[in-house]
């Protein structure tokens, strides 16, 4: 059993040697794009609920 957990560790290991991580600057951009992307989705979201609010509000009547 003991073997078998040194050998997954070491795979773990190889397979982390092969990994190629983004530099800081690459991470910085991906960030401001993810934030950037989150703001944009959530207006836009927020934005389809108002209109859909407001028709049904609109045919109902109320």
């Amino acid at each position: 059993m003991f073997e078998k957990i040194r050998k997954f560790l070491g795979e773990i290991m190889a397979e982390m040697k092969k990994v190629t991580w983004p530099t800081r600057e690459e991470l910085k951009e991906s960030t401001k794009l993810v934030i950037i992307a989150t703001f944009v989705v959530t207006l836009f979201i927020g934005l389809v609920d108002q209109l859909l609010s407001l028709l049904i509000r609109r045919l109902l009547g109320w």
